[in-house]
């Protein structure tokens, strides 16, 4: 066990605690790793295809689907897979859970079908963008009742007689029905009936991005505008917003109703304000955002629902709302700092306060320091980039690094701060590393172990973390025996398009002097233009954009100079 000490003379408050530490173990650690190509050199297209061949080829049959919803036929992929549903397991296949279609915090079938969306347009894929729009649709078949909606569609579960035994199945979609995410505080007596106002607002965010980013639809504006209603007559004089609301009356839980999860619906309430320009919702954004900084920043209280309801429910019953006493910290989950990270960016945007901005760089700085900064000799996968959970949970790797990886690429632009651009490159790569396939050998090697039916059918499954269940071996111990396309090899290449539309393979800040390569390329300014390497052999097209949104195409062999004429 090796420790460092960080020491301040200063005897007032330190404003940003996580600055000089994150940033230390950042230099020291991570930076070499991500020099010599870690966490993956491979071009992230290939592990696009390989998902989205996966989903829609050799995996299809479970994964997508399309239910009809008052008779319009409507598409998402599964909410859930196992490995009992592969082509080439040669037993028989079962559920692990409902077959369901999801719009929740982590299962967004919504933000997938963006990332297909942008990927199809790209490569002139009218299959896949159909598919996206019915994704689309299958979110707007959500029925609102005063503003609120459900998340999930789930068919009704049953047991059938096969040879090795009863074993769960679906009944099909002919018995489909709404109801909402089952990882809620049913001690608390809230049930999969509850509406989760977080779910709603994130998909609703999502509805106002779409619309603005891909195609204008007026409906997903109307019908966010429908829920932001509501949502206002939600909000407490202290300016937060509850967790969930009863399923008949919408009075709002008293469990979570204090919470970081407050920021999800700020955010989306200052992207309506910028769609709409009406005041009002910028208004309750802030002052949503100002409880946040107030009572939940300086404390590190990151509760959420995923912090007790979730894989890992220790401490629910004793230390919800309480510190623990051993080490003075609540039970923190990391999802309540991306989202205040990212509300309290868009406030800072939006209004030009400086004390945003500043709130904001402590807050993803404190989510930096759950970001894998290391190869640990105990973990069997590569691990530069990726991010755990909470401060009571075991897992490496988990997909919500793709979600993250935005975000700290936009707080590059605000600040300059190449660690950030860079902790945002690391986290996007990390996205694809449990991914089954031929260009992953080393995890390759792990999946055959734990999974030795396992063929180029499979090229593309990915487990959404690596040892989820607390413990890894050389033998293939963590590998996971599940795919969730929300949370997994659909997100990363959602996050791979997004990222690709908004700052290329190779980002230059001509303004500051600044060079990153994104898809495994290295970058450097030199020569009054810059240099950049291939890090994956691999001679293909970059897409290279500038500070101001303009770029070029370079085609790379070997080495390729973008330099001053392409300003």
């Amino acid at each position: 066990l090796g420790f460092y000490v960080a020491a301040y003379r200063d005897e007032q408050p330190v404003p940003n605690p996580w600055h000089a530490v994150s940033r230390f173990l950042w230099d020291r650690h991570a930076r070499p790793l991500l020099q010599q190509g870690e966490p993956t050199r491979v071009p992230m297209d290939v592990y696009v295809d390989h998902t989205y061949r996966w989903a829609f080829d050799t995996w299809q049959d479970a994964v997508w689907q399309t239910p009809e919803i008052d008779g319009r036929t409507v598409g998402a992929p599964a909410f859930i897979v196992n490995v009992s549903q592969s082509p080439n397991y040669p037993g028989e296949p079962f559920q692990r859970e409902h077959l369901s279609l999801w719009n929740q915090a982590w299962f967004s079938s919504l933000r997938v079908g963006m990332g297909m969306h942008r990927h199809a347009r790209r490569m002139g894929d009218e299959t896949l963008l159909e598919r996206a729009r019915m994704i689309k649709e299958f979110t707007l078949a959500a029925p609102q009742r005063d503003g609120v909606f459900p998340s999930v569609y789930r068919a009704e579960m049953d047991e059938a007689d096969t040879p090795e035994g009863r074993l769960p199945r679906s009944k099909g979609w002919d018995t489909g029905y709404w109801t909402n995410s089952d990882r809620c505080p049913h001690e608390h007596g809230v049930t999969p009936a509850w509406f989760h106002v977080l779910d709603m607002s994130w998909t609703c965010l999502l509805m106002l991005r779409w619309h603005e980013e891909l195609e204008a639809d007026p409906r997903l504006v109307e019908y966010a505008e429908r829920y932001a209603e509501k949502l206002l007559s939600l909000q407490d004089a202290d300016g937060f917003f509850p967790g969930w609301l009863h399923p008949e009356t919408l009075a709002p839980a008293d469990v979570l109703r204090v919470s970081s999860e407050t920021s999800m619906s700020a955010l989306f309430l200052l992207k309506l304000h910028a769609i709409t320009g009406e005041a009002r919702w910028r208004d309750a954004a802030l002052k949503g955002i100002d409880a946040v900084v107030r009572d939940i920043l300086p404390e590190g209280r990151w509760e959420d629902f995923e912090t007790y309801w979730s894989c890992c429910p220790w401490g629910k019953e004793e230390y919800l709302g309480r510190k623990i006493p051993r080490n003075g910290m609540y039970k923190q989950c990391n999802f309540g700092m991306f989202w205040s990270a990212e509300a309290l960016l868009e406030a800072w945007r939006a209004t030009g306060n400086a004390a945003y901005l500043h709130w904001g760089r402590r807050t993803l700085d404190e989510l930096g320091m759950t970001q894998q900064v290391w190869q640990p000799p105990f973990i069997y996968i590569p691990a530069l980039g990726g991010f755990g959970v909470m401060n009571a949970d075991g897992e490496w790797n988990d997909s919500r690094q793709t979600l993250f990886a935005p975000l700290f690429m936009e707080y590059y632009r605000e600040t300059g701060e190449a660690e950030l651009f860079e902790r945002g490159v690391a986290a996007l790569k990390a996205g694809f590393v449990m991914m089954y396939c031929p260009e992953n050998p080393q995890q390759k090697v792990l999946w055959e172990k734990a999974w030795p039916f396992f063929g180029p059918e499979d090229y593309g499954f990915m487990m959404e973390n690596y040892g989820h269940g607390g413990r890894v071996s050389p033998e293939g111990e963590g590998m996971g025996n599940f795919t969730i396309f929300y949370w997994g090899n659909g997100a990363a290449a959602e996050a791979r398009a997004t990222i690709r539309e908004r700052f290329g393979d190779v980002y230059i800040d001509r303004v500051r002097g600044q060079a990153f390569g994104i898809d495994s390329v290295a970058a450097e300014c030199a020569d009054g233009g810059v240099r950049i390497v291939d890090l994956a052999d691999a001679p293909r097209d970059l897409r290279v954009v500038f500070e101001d949104g303009t770029g070029c195409v370079a085609a790379l062999e070997g080495e390729t100079f973008a330099g001053k004429q392409h300003s």
